[in-house]
């Protein structure tokens, strides 16, 4: 009778997963490029010193814009957002609970400047604002600690593969997967996938209708606003990540107008300024310019 049982829920498994890639498949097939918008971006990208990726999804009229969007990036702090999927599902599954209160060990320290690491050993915090601090501030003492909480990169990987992402993983910490994050470092996406998790996070895709909204909702909530966030009205609701390393600067963004409603990332590395000052650093600078491109375009 246990066999049977876990033949069926491999089944299940299988079939859920089967569905996942079909409907993913058929999305793709289903756009249709936006030719004026891709030339417009495509000019913008000349001079770049570095490697690029982008990916537009215009939810209203479903056209895309789609620049080496399926070439794998390290996703730096973008890797959040599959770590929000998997603290979200266990909480969904009640392994987890919002609210509950956890206790803060020097163990869990991640060297930087993080807000959680400057707690003292066994201070009590709770788990919704250890997410917080993920998603608003991107500290990583916060992110590593949620990404043990979910029960490690190797079931995050299961949920992501289960959407149907095929390249989109975390790699640190997580076993089979030290090539990966030699390569890509903390995780790794490509801007369609990335943006494709973001897209799936808005139409309610992901876990259940409400799992989906409470996560936009803390998508919404992002401090690091001086780049593409910039370049979008006040008023407007924008959910987003974005994430760097010397060479890598990435951001996702999910951006809803009265007159438009649309996805993208950009994707970034081997970029040749590796500088910090987001006045000028070359990446963050493109950023601004393809933001305030978008909304213009679509507005």
């Amino acid at each position: 009778m246990l066999n049977l049982f876990h033949q069926t829920t491999v089944t299940m498994k299988q079939t859920t997963l089967f569905f996942s890639y079909l409907l993913l498949t058929i999305a793709c097939f289903a756009q249709k490029a936006d030719q004026r918008l891709q030339q417009q971006v495509t000019q913008l990208l000349k001079g770049f010193n570095g490697d690029i990726g982008i990916y537009v999804h215009d939810l209203k009229r479903n056209r895309i814009v789609s620049i080496n969007a399926d070439t794998v990036f390290p996703t730096a702090s973008m890797v959040k957002v599959p770590i929000l999927t998997g603290i979200m599902d266990k909480i969904h599954r009640k392994e987890l609970d919002y609210h509950q209160v956890l206790t803060y060990k020097d163990s869990l320290l991640y060297e930087g400047v993080d807000i959680l690491g400057s707690f003292k050993n066994d201070e009590k915090i709770e788990l919704s604002k250890v997410m917080m601090l993920m998603l608003t501030m991107s500290d990583n003492t916060a992110s590593l600690w949620l990404q043990t909480l979910a029960g490690k990169g190797t079931r995050i990987n299961e949920l992501m593969d289960s959407l149907g992402l095929k390249v989109t993983r975390v790699n640190s910490r997580t076993p089979g997967r030290e090539a990966n994050r030699n390569m890509y470092g903390w995780g790794q996406s490509s801007p369609r996938e990335m943006a494709s998790l973001m897209e799936m996070i808005v139409k309610k895709q992901v876990i259940s209708d409400s799992t989906s909204q409470m996560m936009l909702r803390l998508l919404g909530r992002n401090y690091w606003d001086e780049n593409a966030i910039s370049q979008i009205p006040s008023d407007v609701f924008v959910a987003s990540k974005s994430g760097a390393v010397d060479a890598t600067r990435n951001e996702v963004l999910f951006v809803n107008g009265k007159k438009c409603s649309y996805v993208f990332c950009i994707c970034t590395k081997n970029n040749k300024d590796i500088s910090w000052d987001e006045s000028t650093n070359e990446a963050w600078v493109l950023t601004r310019k393809l933001s305030k491109l978008l909304w213009e375009y679509y507005n």
